[in-house]
Formats: structure tokens, sequence, C-alpha cells
């Protein structure tokens, strides 16, 4: 569920001998992250499992790059998750679920890709968050796609050359439903500028659902939920947006600032995220989260960093809940592929939340998006664990 940056090995130096542009490069990398977890009120009882991907989901993947002259390269990358615990495949059992787009990139004009992809607002928003830093820093059921629960299918992707600090992302995927060209369609947009120790960011992503309860999975038993067909997978991890898996539409805008200093790492950020329904949906108003967060990290030594945040979100519309969750976090580098860590989270719930299409009830907690639904209004997490890459 995490970010891409990772140190690799490179399999393959040397492209098509004698000429001089012709260099090109495979390389193999991946990450495994597992640890031992502790889940305080999940339905009532007390949880010990092992959970992976805590800092970083466990994956392993390839790149490329061939050098095509004149400054252009053919470009791609073929990302899939996995749980070390079962050895079984990620993102629904998805050979390469993270990731898998091929592209040209040209120094002056920018990148353009095609495949599986994330979004814009997670290239360029999510970075400048406390998710960087773990899971347990994200929004409570992942309701703004924070934690990037959703990836897009069939999607064009256009990243510009950096220029002055600023850049810019666009991408669009094609929905490919014969005589109905937007139904399942996703859009987004974002941009960043950065000088210095500061950066900011915001972006928007715009998911949209079948446009038929048929194309939603809706049958003579079956209420309809977020489509199979549909470019981006929805963002339904937890009881506390479940019951809006029927939404016509998911908008989500967000924008965050970071600044760095010494030791320090600071950042804020907000988003807005709406399900809106329509005749076929589950629901009949539409569902507004604000989330509100912020983030203190602190280098101890080079090696050691402790962190600490906090997430208000705040849901309103069609039922009013609100989520209070601080977490805590340290992180021990043995190497500079091997680190230990110790995560927690708390949060508080209270307010109303809607369970299905006719039912509502008293919030109960989920803290971060793990999806463990507690019976009363608080929830706590640990987690101590190893992560390796390579």
């Amino acid at each position: 569920m995490k970010k891409i940056a990772l140190t690799s090995l490179s399999l393959a130096l040397l492209g098509a001998a004698g000429a001089a542009h012709a260099q090109s490069s495979v390389t193999l990398y991946g990450v495994i992250d597992d640890s031992i977890m502790y889940v305080h009120n999940d339905g009532g009882k007390n949880l010990w499992q092992m959970q992976q991907g805590n800092l970083s989901g466990s994956r392993w993947g390839m790149k490329g790059t061939e050098d095509l002259g004149g400054g252009l390269k053919a470009i791609f990358q073929l990302e899939g998750g996995f749980d070390p615990n079962s050895g079984k495949a990620g993102q629904g059992g998805l050979l390469f679920g993270r990731q898998a787009f091929a592209g040209l990139s040209a120094d002056q004009y920018g990148t353009v890709t095609l495949g599986r992809q994330y979004d814009p607002v997670v290239d360029m928003v999510q970075g400048l968050t406390g998710d960087n830093y773990s899971e347990f820093f994200t929004t409570p059921g992942d309701v703004d796609n924070n934690d990037n629960s959703s990836r897009t299918n069939s999607a064009v992707k256009y990243v510009s050359p950096v220029w002055g600090g600023f850049q810019f992302e666009g991408m669009y995927a094609l929905g490919g439903v014969a005589g109905s060209t937007g139904s399942g369609q996703t859009w987004s947009g974002a941009a960043t500028y950065g000088t210095g120790p500061f950066n900011i960011a915001a972006g928007y992503i715009r998911m949209d659902n079948a446009s038929t309860p048929a194309g939603r999975g809706q049958t003579a038993t079956a209420a309809p939920g977020w489509a199979t067909g549909a470019t981006s997978g929805g963002t339904f991890d937890s009881v506390i947006n479940n019951a809006y898996a029927s939404a016509k539409s998911i908008g989500i805008a967000s924008v965050a600032g970071q600044y760095v200093t010494g030791p320090f790492t600071a950042n804020i950020r907000y988003s807005n995220a709406q399900y809106k329904p329509d005749a076929y949906s589950g629901f009949g108003s539409t569902e507004r989260f604000n989330v509100a967060a912020g983030f203190l990290g602190y280098n101890v030594t080079p090696a050691a960093q402790l962190g600490l945040g906090y997430t208000y979100t705040h849901g309103a519309g069609d039922t009013s809940a609100t989520y209070n969750q601080v977490s805590l976090g340290a992180d021990y580098n043995l190497s500079k592929r091997t680190d230990v860590y110790l995560m927690g989270v708390y949060q508080h719930a209270n307010g109303t939340q809607r369970t299905s299409a006719t039912t509502t009830q008293t919030a109960v907690a989920s803290a971060a998006d793990y999806g463990f639904s507690s019976d009363s209004s608080s929830q706590e997490i640990a987690a101590l664990g190893i992560r390796h890459k390579f």
C-alpha cells in the first residue's frame, strides 16, 4: 500500500552494442515489511496477529529504461504486492496489482505513461503527509485515498519536467464502455512546488462508478456496490465508508505542505472527499469527509526517527461522525536496507455512521485504514516490525 522509491539492484546495464545512444537497463527491486500487531477492541475482543505493510507494502517489481537517443527514453514498470505471512498475491490476487505501465520520457517535454498507475494526487501530495512515514498516520478508513487504496486502470498520465521547482501531472482513464464513454472513468490533476526546505502540493481526483446497477453488481439479492469494471478501485477500507460503495462518483481534493529544518520534518494537510449518490445508490444524500492532519518527525540520530501525528476526520451530509486519531512511531535503521520499527495509534469516534442503505448506528472506531472495527467509540493498535529492501 505504500511508497515506491527503493534502493535496487541493476541486473542488465548495456543494450544493443555499437550504438552510443542505445544503452538500456532493467532493475529488479522489492521490499518485505512484516510485524507482530496487537489490536485492542477488534469487535470487542483483543487480537494478536502478523501484519504486513505498516511502513511499506510488501512488493516486488521490475523497472527499466531504453535510451532512444536525443534525450528520449522508453520506460516501463511492473510491480506486484504480496503477503509475506501467506505468500498470497496482494491487490485481489493480481499479478502486477500495484503498477503496470509503459511509456516515453523526454528531458525537455516530460513523461507519458499508459497502464495501471497511481493518480497524480498520490504522486505529488501523499509524499508530503504523515502517511509517507507509516500507514498508522493515515486517514481513518482511507476515505480520502491518502494511503493510496485506489489505483487506476487503463490510465494515460502526463508528468511535466520541473521548471524552477514547479511540476504538474494530469491523468485520464478511459471507461471503455461502448455507448457510455464516461461510465467508470477517472480523471485527476495535481501540481507541486518546492524551494529549499519548503514544499507544497495540491490536486484533485474524480472516480466514477458504473452507470447502471447491473454494472455495479446489483442483483435480486445484492445491493449495488463499486463496480469491478470501474477504472479506479474503491477506497472502502472500513465501517467508516463501506456503506458508500454504491456512490455514483467519488471526488477528492487534497493539499499538503512540508517544511524541513535540521532534524525536524513538519507537515500539514487538508482534504475534502465527497461520495455522491444517484438513483442506483444505496444512500440518498452526498456524504462529505473533511480531513485535517499534522505530522512532526524528529531525527534523533541519522539512523533513528520519531514521529507524532494527529488526524481529524469529520463526516457530514448523509450522516455525521467525527474521528480523532493520534499516532506515534519510532523507526531505527540497522543499515541502508533494513530497519526496525514500533508504531501505535489511538482513535476515538462519536456521532452517527451509516452501515447499510437502511441502517445507521452510533459511530464506532476503526483506527487508520486497517479495517478493524471496534464495538465502541475507541480503538488502539500497536505493531513491532521489520522492513527489508532489496
